[in-house]
């Protein structure tokens, strides 16, 4: 089955080892991707919106337009890009005045977006085009008494109406997808909270953060399990900057659920490139060595 990867921007310049672990886990599922040249930025779900919507509108719809010519659906691997291209891909496909207004300046580029495909992020293309149980036939080495504190944060999920992932209330998609690597999800009272990157201030951000690191050590999961690079930013450099700041150790370590994938399919912790992890991963790479 063959689909389009959007990997936008954030982890093609500063997580590629994220990018590789899609390329190097997927292939196993039956999962085949189809790159396609000319991508830019999603644009941005939350800044470029607020300033221009249209703008905003026309970029997402120009990258959308590069994968039609293709024909198959975009996969994203980040919760923010899944936003922006999903939210303009159901709004130009409901909107024919916005559509022919978009494609009008599209027009001037040679470019027309035709609202032929869908855009889904990858966790949804594992979970309904595959099936947990075929997941689990690729693993040579289950992460078992692995826990993981899972992280949902907003985008993945909200709003749901646009994203049609899971229940925003009540998700189950990133447990199920643990069990299958054999990992054991753990759940704790903040995973579904934003990471506060969208925030305007540093003091709200500070908290959320914050929050959420000391619920993971409560509930005294071994990791942090994620699906978005911009979270594992605001988690991974951001506990250490925060460390620094307040005073405190949080040492949680931090991990895209990819690189868990390729872990329990056998390959080597920097083969995930866990060695580029500002957060030590001693409790992952022990575990990875048996």
């Amino acid at each position: 089955m063959k689909y389009i990867p959007f990997f936008g921007c954030m982890m093609t310049t500063k997580y590629p080892w994220f990018e590789a672990a899609v390329r190097r886990t997927v292939g196993s599922v039956g999962l085949e991707l189809v790159d396609v040249e000319g991508f830019s930025c999603c644009p941005d779900p939350i800044y470029f919106q607020a300033r221009n919507k249209i703008d905003w509108y026309t970029v997402a719809a120009r990258n959308i337009s590069l994968a039609e010519d293709v024909g198959h659906d975009i996969i994203t691997t980040c919760s923010g890009c899944t936003a922006t291209l999903s939210e303009a891909n159901l709004a130009l496909k409901e909107d024919a005045g916005l559509k022919e207004d978009i494609n009008r300046r599209l027009k001037k580029i040679g470019r027309e977006y035709k609202g032929s495909i869908n855009v889904r992020h990858a966790v949804t293309v594992l979970r309904d085009d595959f099936g947990f149980d075929r997941i689990t036939e690729t693993v040579t080495r289950p992460l078992e008494g692995l826990k993981v504190g899972v992280h949902y944060g907003c985008h993945l999920l909200k709003p749901s109406r646009v994203m049609r992932v899971d229940d925003p209330n009540r998700p189950t998609i990133l447990e199920n997808l643990l069990r299958a690597i054999g990992a054991e999800p753990v759940a704790h009272q903040k995973m579904l909270l934003c990471c506060g990157r969208a925030c305007m201030t540093d003091d709200i951000p500070t908290h959320m953060v914050v929050d959420i690191l000391e619920a993971i050590k409560k509930s005294n999961a071994d990791i942090m399990g994620l699906i978005c690079p911009t979270c594992f930013d605001e988690f991974d450099m951001g506990q250490i900057l925060l460390g620094r700041k307040l005073k405190k150790t949080f040492d949680v370590p931090v991990v895209y659920y990819f690189q868990l994938l390729g872990l329990a399919q056998g390959m080597s912790p920097v083969e995930m490139g866990l060695d580029m992890h500002k957060v030590k991963l001693s409790r992952l790479q022990e575990f990875a060595a048996v």
